[in-house]
């Protein structure tokens, strides 16, 4: 179970203050206007942002005091963050050793991670031989290499197109179900998490102002903040 509780980050033209709890080996979506917090929200829990107080806790383990690498979690950015001059293989490998010295059994993981994702075969070519959707999958399986129970994701897939989208979030679901991830993904349009998603927060203003199962919380009239957001 993630646990975040009165978690605040003051900056000079922004402050954030989130309180979420999700529960192992859910799918939770973050979603809400740009600018309103989420990914400020994803990189507090990986380590990127330093609250001034609160309380941030996986499977009841206080992840405070861990600096990032040290934290149970991988994380996904929209900017798939590929080295041109490694193959996909290599760079999957990253996840493992940023020296990419590899034994026997990493590069099997290796290789494993790809056929997850539906690369196999591929692991040889460099990411400009790759379509935008496979150096997304590369970029996944470089984050489930690693292992990790808790998987970040921030708006991975939004220069993709829609079909492209959807395929991307049922293999996440996939991925989630098979390993028991538990996994927060912060998604500009709602409706594309489909079936995947076991509940949604709505954040904005740098708060998580609703939480609700994804039918409820897309209801219209539930909270007037949504239905502006979804255009209502």
């Amino acid at each position: 179970m993630l646990e975040v509780a009165d978690l605040a980050l003051d900056y000079p033209d922004f402050s954030a203050n989130y309180s979420l709890t999700v529960p192992a080996g859910a799918l939770c979506g973050l979603i809400g206007p740009s600018g309103g917090g989420k990914t400020t929200f994803l990189h507090a829990i990986a380590g990127f942002a330093s609250p001034s107080r609160g309380a941030l806790r996986f499977s009841g383990r206080d992840l405070l005091g861990l600096k990032p690498a040290e934290r149970p979690l991988s994380i996904l950015f929209q900017d798939h963050n590929l080295f041109p001059h490694l193959t996909a293989a290599e760079n999957v490998g990253l996840g493992i050793s940023p020296r990419l010295r590899l034994d026997r059994g990493q590069h099997d993981a290796v290789a494993e991670a790809l056929a997850r994702t539906g690369l196999a075969g591929l692991g040889r070519r460099r990411p400009a031989e790759l379509s935008g959707g496979q150096r997304q999958r590369v970029a996944l399986a470089r984050a489930i290499v690693r292992r990790r129970p808790l998987m970040l994701l921030d708006e991975p897939f939004s220069g993709l197109d829609p079909g492209l989208r959807r395929e991307m979030i049922e293999l996440v679901d996939a991925l989630r179900r098979d390993e028991g991830l538990t996994v927060l993904i912060s998604i500009h349009m709602p409706e594309e998490l489909g079936a995947a998603a076991d509940l949604m927060a709505f954040v904005a203003e740098g708060r998580v102002l609703d939480v609700a199962a994804p039918g409820e919380m897309l209801r219209a009239g539930r909270n007037a903040a949504i239905d502006r957001y979804l255009g209502r």
